[in-house]
C-alpha cells in the first residue's frame, strides 16, 4: 500500500506580533514549523517572501530564478521547496513554484480544511481500531 504524506505542523508560539510585517511572517512561518535554527541565513523564509511576492502578482517561479535572485545553490532552493510542497504551502507545475492560494489568508483557511479531513480520518481509524480492541 502507498500512502501520500503531508505534514501538517502547528506550533503554538508566543503572541502574535502586531506592527512589523517581517516580525508577522516570521510568526506565521515559524508557528507552521517551517523555520528553524538550522537555517541559519534563513533560507526558507527568503525563498516564502519570494514566492508571496510573486503570488501577488499572479506568477510562480522556478527554483533556478529563486537560486540567482537569492544568491542560493539550486540544491538548498530545492530543499526547502519541497519542505513547503510537503506542508501543503506550495505547489509544482511545470517546473515552477507558487503558493497554494493566491492569499495567505486563504492559504492558512485551505490549510485549516486539510487539517478537518485528516483530524475526521484520525477518528475514523481510531474507533475502527476501538472496535476491533473491544474487550472480547
Amino acid at each position: 500500500m502507498r500512502i501520500n504524506y503531508q505534514k501538517i505542523t502547528i506550533i503554538r508560539a508566543s503572541q502574535a506580533p502586531k506592527e512589523n510585517i517581517n516580525d508577522q511572517l516570521q510568526w506565521l512561518g515559524g508557528s507552521l514549523g517551517l523555520f528553524n535554527l538550522r537555517d541559519k541565513d534563513k533560507s526558507c523564509f527568503r525563498i516564502f517572501i519570494e514566492l508571496i511576492k510573486a503570488s501577488r502578482l499572479g506568477n510562480s517561479i522556478s527554483s533556478d530564478e529563486l537560486a540567482e535572485m537569492l544568491s542560493l545553490t539550486r540544491g538548498t532552493v530545492v530543499h526547502h521547496l519541497t519542505k513547503l510542497m510537503e506542508a501543503g504551502i506550495v505547489i509544482h507545475k511545470t517546473n515552477h513554484y507558487a503558493l497554494r492560494s493566491d492569499t495567505l489568508f486563504n492559504l492558512v483557511e485551505e490549510m485549516e480544511h486539510d487539517f478537518g479531513r485528516m483530524i475526521k480520518i484520525l477518528k475514523d481509524v481510531a474507533t475502527d481500531i476501538d472496535r476491533k480492541l473491544e474487550f472480547r
